[in-house]
């Protein structure tokens, strides 16, 4: 079902509007993505470019011969990625969306990068946000209630 969506930054300062035709989204484990985000890989949806609207510009930096990346300078979120030459497709940070829930991977690539002790965490224990006292702390002094 085509649907509109909208995402950004953390702080706000960049924001798009993207035109969804799938829920399918993917898993990136290439080391350029892995240095680029900071994680163990990255997941991303891929849109077609005419399909997407900057409503407030990302910053950009070519982060190899072959590619671009759209980020906000002022947080330092990582938006996404595209091809430099010719490019009709760019891959969306999943995270950035506002609602992300609607994406289901379907696949990882760059197999061969993979971190084997980070595909598969879901024995490991869990702990909500609320439950950890020091955060929760830190947030109700600063601003009297938790982020939703």
């Amino acid at each position: 079902m085509s649907e509109t969506m909208t995402g950004g930054c953390q702080c706000g300062r960049v924001r798009y509007a993207v035109q969804i035709e799938s829920d399918d989204a993917y898993l990136c484990h290439c080391t350029m993505c892995r240095h680029a985000t900071g994680g163990a890989s990255i997941a991303f949806v891929s849109v077609s470019l005419e399909n997407a609207t900057w409503t407030q510009e990302p910053d950009w930096y070519r982060s190899s011969p072959i590619a671009e990346r759209p980020f906000c300078a002022a947080c330092g979120t990582p938006l996404g990625f595209r091809f430099v030459d010719d490019a009709k497709n760019m891959d969306v940070t999943v995270g950035s969306f506002d609602d992300p829930s609607r994406f289901k991977p379907v696949h990882n690539y760059a197999t061969e990068s993979i971190l084997p002790a980070w595909q598969d965490t879901s024995h490991l224990p869990g702990m909500r946000s609320d439950e950890n006292s020091n955060v929760t702390e830190r947030w109700m002094k600063s601003v009297g209630k938790l982020p939703g």
